[in-house]
């Protein structure tokens, strides 16, 4: 049986994953994809705590919604700094973020 134990560690080592990826990586679409997998990580915690609390159907589904919310949001953020990187790439030839400390043209 999976207890919320098991999503707490895998939310946790998803989330330690990403924050190691966010500070270790110079490519910005890695960092991106790691600000991802923070907010997944995010997401399985809230799973977690929907499905394994006591609270009434309507709270439960609260959680639901939240995640989807989460989901969209991340959506939207991905779309705009994947449209960011590929400005920076077209005119700096570079999406490198050591290279893009002067955001002037």
């Amino acid at each position: 049986m999976i207890a919320l134990a098991h999503f707490q560690v895998l939310s946790a080592a998803l989330f330690a994953i990403g924050i190691y990826g966010v500070l270790a990586r110079r490519s910005a679409v890695l960092i991106l994809m790691s600000i991802e997998l923070l907010l997944n990580a995010v997401n399985i915690n809230l799973i977690g705590y929907a499905v394994f609390s006591d609270f009434s159907e309507s709270q439960k589904a609260l959680g639901q919604v939240l995640i989807i919310f989460v989901i969209t949001i991340a959506a939207a953020e991905l779309a705009l700094a994947m449209a960011i990187i590929l400005r920076l790439y077209r005119n700096r030839s570079s999406v490198n973020v050591d290279e893009i400390s002067v955001m002037k043209w």
